[in-house]
């Protein structure tokens, strides 16, 4: 039996592959990528491990990253474990002085701690901090506006301690990144009155990016990026088509808040903006070093 030597070794594969990354690996190096983990990523073990050894490449590619991770599922368990009821208005959960304990503890503790852990194994020198570390994030109270379906009139919503993000300093993110570190970080900060906000982490990673300038934000999500009205995946946009899809309801629900905060980020100074299937193995990498992308790409 003769050899099929038209058929490329594993070697020459892996090869291939690698001469095909290069040019992307070398448009990233010395860029900062700003990654929103969370979801269903963060609750698979497997994913998990992929996700840490796609962040240590980066770095070790001479990618700067920052991830940004939430942990919402983790939080409504851990309220209900010690027995104090969720409540939710306009997607944001209302978060008293006992509330926003226990989001901290969960946050900036197990959960950044665990992230931390794991990517560490893969290699990486992660540390874990929180917006309150060296000021890095500053908050201010958010405030919500709602209309009646009924009688159309305007109320406004008080969310107790769940804040925006009004003022980041990178210092202490330039910092780590200097130092080879990994900065992994949970979006609890202090407020200029002195309270702990909860801060929602897509919000908190936006305005990390634009902080940055960074080349890319990346936010991990359960869907395949933004679906167009055929319902096929729309590889790229623009702000001015991101706005008319979400006019004209083609964006809509759960993906008109992931959408608007690209937007901002994009008009911030992020050149640009993607929102990935984080149930996909591999897919940041998949996003930045392959020629078509794993998802959405928003730019100016």
């Amino acid at each position: 039996m003769t050899e099929n030597t038209d058929m490329p070794s594993r070697g020459e594969t892996e090869a291939r592959i690698l001469a095909q990354a290069l040019p992307y690996m070398q448009r990233y190096a010395g860029k900062s990528v700003v990654v929103k983990y969370g979801g269903h990523a963060m609750g698979d073990a497997e994913l998990a491990k992929a996700f840490c050894s796609d962040i240590a490449l980066l770095k070790q590619s001479g990618v700067d990253p920052v991830v940004v991770h939430g942990g919402g599922p983790q939080i409504g368990a851990m309220l209900e474990k010690v027995g104090i009821q969720s409540q939710f208005q306009d997607g944001l959960r209302i978060t008293d002085q006992a509330t926003v304990e226990v989001v901290e503890m969960v946050l900036a503790g197990s959960i950044n701690k665990s992230i931390v852990a794991a990517m560490n194994a893969q290699g990486a020198r992660a540390i874990g901090l929180c917006g309150k570390d060296g000021n890095m994030v500053l908050a201010e109270k958010a405030k919500r506006t709602i209309v009646d379906p009924d009688s159309q009139i305007e109320r406004v919503v008080d969310l107790g301690l769940v804040g925006e993000p009004a003022k980041v300093d990178r210092k202490v993110l330039d910092m780590t990144a200097s130092a080879g570190l990994i900065p992994v970080v949970a979006p609890v900060c202090f407020g200029e009155d002195g309270n702990t906000y909860n801060v929602n982490a897509d919000t908190f990673a936006g305005a990390v990016a634009a902080a940055m300038s960074a080349t890319r934000l990346l936010f991990l999500t359960d869907v395949p990026g933004v679906l167009g009205a055929d319902g096929q995946l729309i590889k790229q946009l623009s702000v001015a088509d991101a706005r008319a899809l979400i006019d004209d309801g083609t964006i809509a629900g759960g993906m008109i808040p992931k959408v608007e905060t690209c937007i901002s980020a994009v008009e911030a100074g992020v050149e640009g903006v993607a929102i990935l299937n984080g149930k996909r193995r591999h897919a940041v990498l998949l996003e930045l070093y392959t020629e078509h992308g794993a998802g959405t790409l928003m730019v100016r």
